[in-house]
């Protein structure tokens, strides 16, 4: 193991300590208080495809499923380090910034509150565009040959999914106030859509 697969494990062991850490809160919550729960395949499609991807890049961790390392793509893995440790942070703090109102879940609970402020004011699903640039970063840390397109392909798509099905569930629950929070804040990138 080189030594960036070793602060990458322990990156990734940190990211995992620190995202649980952050959506304990509104796990325990959620759990007796939904309001809503809508039934699709989008519940638990994408987080098991991130359970694969984590594991992925476990196995990735011992130069399994990977590319050989050579000197050459040294700053590459280097800027993979860097983007994954800067978007699992984001993603922490976006489960932090919602509180009592994360879940695992696409639901809604009793007393639904819309969150429009820290890092929700300007990206209403950053959660999920964290969770695969961070993906796509450690991929590209490991020379992971197989997670990279499996995020590209199959975890993005299904997260877009995902957040759609919120958004559709979101305009229902708050009608105007969703509609107006829309029209400041972007999707899932920054301003865009």
């Amino acid at each position: 193991m080189d030594a960036i697969n070793i602060i990458s494990g322990i990156a990734l062991l940190l990211s995992i300590v620190a995202n649980s850490s952050a959506a304990k809160g509104g796990l325990k919550k959620s759990v007796t208080k939904q309001e809503r729960k809508p039934k699709t395949y989008l519940q638990k499609a994408p987080l098991n495809i991130s359970a694969l991807i984590l594991i992925l890049d476990m196995l990735g961790l011992f130069q399994i499923g990977t590319l050989e390392y050579h000197n050459e793509a040294l700053y590459y893995r280097i800027g993979g380090l860097i983007i994954f440790g800067i978007f699992s942070w984001l993603q922490v703090k976006s489960f932090k910034n919602l509180k009592t109102f994360y879940t695992q879940d696409i639901s809604l609970q009793k007393n639904h509150q819309l969150i429009t402020t820290g890092i929700h004011k300007t990206i209403r699903h950053p959660q999920y565009i964290s969770q695969v640039i961070s993906d796509i970063g450690l991929g590209i840390a490991l020379l992971g040959y197989v997670i990279i397109p499996l995020v590209i392909f199959v975890e993005l798509p299904l997260f877009i999914l995902r957040a759609k099905r919120e958004e559709k569930m979101m305009q229902e629950f708050f009608g105007d106030a969703y509609s107006e929070y829309k029209k400041k804040s972007g999707f899932i990138i920054p301003f865009i859509g």
